[in-house]
């Protein structure tokens, strides 16, 4: 029986796998451990592509390191191999036949990992940190789309030292998505890029930002069809944005909603507000997962515009998140993100990566 696949109570409270029944704050939904995290704060979770049999799951980490892991049906998880880079690996992702691996690092520099061979070679080289990398499949190029604090967007094929085009920003690139034909690109200074990629990518559209407050992260959601129709943006001051590219009526379809927040709408005592750090979709049920500086990840229906689920508090911020391809397991990574200072680092506190059984909490609300 594949402990992913069913409803299997997996990761809902109770006994657990481990059967502890104690209440531990690092680990208060009970979810399962990965075993051998990274020894820094981890900045990036990838899983790999449908195409390829089973789950394996990549992270990159401020020690400069990039692990893979597997991700048995039982839950289990084993490292399979782990590569460096010299300075903090601040994106990772997975070619569509997931053969390789593509990694973004603040040397400035992306790689390309080969799994069946564990080799690295560099594919990829800006003028700053690098923070983040996308493979795009059309049907005429495949290439990588790597965005940096250089102000730069650039595409590389991965076998030429040059890259295929590069395209100027306005500011420093903070995040970004891609989903056939669509990448959108959120920067410093809160631009917001949207760009289309078929026969070859160009800008599409600059789009003022929902958002007051500094850009943290953003996700391509798509359409019925399957098609991208637009996306969501998250800040550092507890808000994501739902903005349609194309939306009959802009102004009603178009909302952003407040979350990671503590101490409620009562005035009387400040509210805490903490960074979304992140921002992964569904890929079944469309439905969406934030996860914040507050240390509690959050599942919501942005078609409903409800929460489905809110998780306790973990004891220190969660900083990256993702499902695997059919939306079975929700990946989430604990660990500093140095949102409070220096002040609040402590390095005796270990980083982990929780795996969560996503197949039902994620299901849409009942339409009225």
């Amino acid at each position: 029986m594949s402990l992913f696949g069913t409803n299997t109570g997996f990761g809902s409270g109770g006994t657990g796998v481990f059967g502890s029944t104690t209440t531990d704050s690092h680990n208060p939904m009970k979810d399962v451990e990965v075993t051998s995290p990274p020894d820094d704060s981890i900045s990036c979770l990838a899983f790999s592509p449908p195409t390829m049999p089973g789950n394996f799951l990549v992270g990159g980490s401020w020690a400069n390191d990039v692990r893979c892991w597997e991700v048995q049906d039982n839950g289990q998880t084993v490292p399979k191999a782990q590569q460096m880079h010299t300075g903090p690996v601040l994106d990772v992702c997975w070619s569509d036949d997931g053969s390789k691996v593509f990694t973004a690092s603040c040397d400035k520099t992306a790689k390309m990992w080969d799994l069946n061979s564990n080799q690295t070679i560099q594919i990829a080289q800006h003028e700053g940190p690098i923070k983040t990398i996308h493979w795009i499949k059309a049907p005429n190029y495949t290439c990588i789309m790597s965005g940096s604090w250089d102000k730069t967007l650039k595409f590389w094929d991965t076998r030429s030292p040059n890259p295929m085009m590069s395209l100027q920003m306005p500011e420093r690139c903070y995040c970004a998505d891609v989903v056939y034909p669509m990448a959108v690109v959120a920067t410093a200074e809160r631009g917001l890029i949207v760009y289309q990629l078929e026969n070859q990518p160009s800008e599409f559209r600059r789009i003022e930002s929902p958002l007051k407050h500094q850009h943290r992260c953003v996700a391509i959601f798509k359409d019925k069809q399957s098609k991208p129709t637009g996306f969501a943006l998250g800040s550092i001051e507890g808000r994501v944005a739902i903005h349609y590219i194309n939306p009959p009526n802009p102004a009603k379809d178009n909302f952003t909603f407040k979350c990671h927040r503590s101490n409620g709408t009562n005035t009387a005592t400040p509210q805490d507000i903490y960074a979304v750090n992140a921002i992964s979709f569904h890929p079944v049920h469309g439905t969406l997962a934030t996860v914040g500086s507050d240390g509690r990840f959050s599942f919501w229906d942005k078609d409903a515009r409800t929460k489905l689920k809110t998780s306790e508090q973990l004891d220190q911020p969660i900083t990256a998140c993702c499902f695997n391809n059919n939306g079975n397991i929700f990946a989430y990574a604990s660990s500093y993100d140095w949102s409070k200072g220096h002040e609040y680092y402590n390095p005796q506190k270990k980083n982990y990566i929780f795996l969560r059984n996503a197949a039902e909490e994620l299901k849409p609300r009942n339409k009225k």
